[in-house]
């Protein structure tokens, strides 16, 4: 394999995510015209709940498959068969959970009768997307960038496209059903996603009934390294599922209204927060090159080219993050206005950008210490930031400063896991010697 592999990979990772970014903030723009402030905090007040169950049915199974395939473990086929048996059988737990539990959550946790059918409507795309997922932490683990870069830009235009066409008509019924169908777009946009990743897998494939079959020594491979991995990201999930649900409660208790609550977390969540959040493009491009790298040098015992590969991540991630964040916070007006045609959140954003610098630094962190098995560690960071978080957002909201209270809970969140995730891999590296 040639030595400029990584940044060759990283390098096609982040033109791929450019565009697809790019795509991103289209159907971001088109959707929000459409659907409206109303429709954008229904729409946000539901993602926490998506996004934990969501990773509980995909289980990190990419970062899994990617660590595998590129220490050779298994043979490839065997790997994406048995983490496809795995993700099914979950997909049919956590579908079933959620429609059985989706009321409650709409009524009891989320104060929201209305998210009832978002919640549903939610649990049917997990399937396409976890099959989607595995098949990208297949070719991570190849160092095959092109496949994800196109099934990405694949998947946003045809987003595009049904948005387009579809929400338009479902807003003259009613806003649910606008809310509803922005969310089942997934459902296309993922299976063309998961065409084009079949048109790259190898033609030299074969399928037998002996690779198809179930085998306990590749899916306690898998499990070894995805559910270390998964607790770290159901921790944060969880933390972000319990993060409305705390500060709309703490804030009706000390007076403030329901719709300002939902309001004001839909245009944090919605505006605020996804402005800054643009470079993650680039964050999960150095993330995912690194991991595959990493984990080879270290079985290899190359101390110096992981440590290398680790300061080339971090740099990167710096620079970039130090002029995304500048540029963020003196002209977030403009952004916000050419995006969104509004300057809501605006405040939020000049607070939060001086600090998202270190925010960038997180992924690759993490990444490198997944790939020198030490997801445990990682897993324990992310526990206490959340409940350090947690804590923050609910005494402060206490203190009558409205959304602000978890704008401050944000930046303490962000020091303790980037300074702890640092010192982590500080020690590792050190201890490697």
């Amino acid at each position: 394999m040639k030595k400029n592999v990584f940044i060759q990979s990283t390098l096609i990772l982040i033109l791929g995510g450019f565009i697809t970014k790019i795509l991103g903030f289209v159907i971001r723009i088109i959707y929000t015209r459409i659907i409206g402030e109303a429709g954008v905090s229904l729409y946000s007040i539901v993602m926490p709940t998506y996004s934990l169950l969501l990773t509980i049915a995909t289980l990190s199974l990419p970062v899994a498959i990617s660590k595998l395939v590129s220490e050779n473990k298994n043979r490839s086929l065997k790997i994406l068969s048995n983490a496809t048996i795995i993700t099914l059988f979950l997909n049919i737990l956590i579908i079933t959970f959620t429609i059985l539990f989706s009321k409650t959550i709409a009524y009891k946790l989320l104060n929201e009768p209305r998210s009832y059918y978002l919640i549903i409507a939610m649990s049917l795309t997990f399937p396409f997307v976890s099959i989607s997922s595995i098949l990208k932490g297949y070719f991570y683990g190849k160092q095959k960038m092109v496949p994800h870069t196109l099934s990405n830009i694949v998947e946003q235009v045809v987003r595009i496209f049904l948005i387009i066409y579809i929400l338009p008509y479902l807003m003259t019924k009613n806003i649910i059903y606008a809310v509803v169908g922005l969310i089942l777009t997934n459902i296309a946009s993922e299976l063309a996603s998961i065409l084009t990743f079949l048109f790259f897998l190898p033609k030299k494939f074969t399928i037998t009934k002996k690779e198809l079959k179930a085998d306990a020594g590749t899916m306690k491979d898998i499990f070894a390294i995805s559910l270390p991995s998964v607790s770290s990201r159901i921790i944060g999930n969880i933390g972000f599922f319990f993060e409305p649900i705390i500060l709309t409660n703490i804030l009706l208790l000390c007076g403030y209204t329901s719709s300002y609550v939902i309001k004001e977390y839909g245009i944090y969540n919605a505006y605020s927060i996804s402005i800054l959040t643009i470079p993650s493009f680039f964050i999960m491009a150095i993330s995912s090159s690194l991991l595959p790298e990493i984990t080879k040098f270290f079985q290899r015992k190359n101390m110096l080219m992981v440590k290398r590969r680790v300061k080339q991540a971090l740099v990167i991630s710096f620079i970039l993050g130090l002029f995304f964040s500048t540029g963020f916070y003196l002209y977030r007006d403009v952004i916000l206005n050419v995006i969104y045609k509004t300057t809501s959140g605006s405040n939020y954003i000049k607070i939060l950008a001086p600090f998202f610098v270190l925010f960038y630094l997180e992924g690759p962190l993490i990444s490198a210490l997944q790939a020198m098995d030490k997801s445990t560690i990682t897993m324990f960071i992310t526990l206490f930031g959340i409940v350090v978080k947690l804590l923050v957002l609910a005494l402060l909201s206490l203190c009558h400063i409205g959304i602000y209270s978890l704008v401050i809970s944000e930046i303490v969140n962000i020091f303790v896991v980037v300074f702890l995730n640092f010192l982590a891999l500080k020690k590792v590296l050190r201890t490697c010697k």
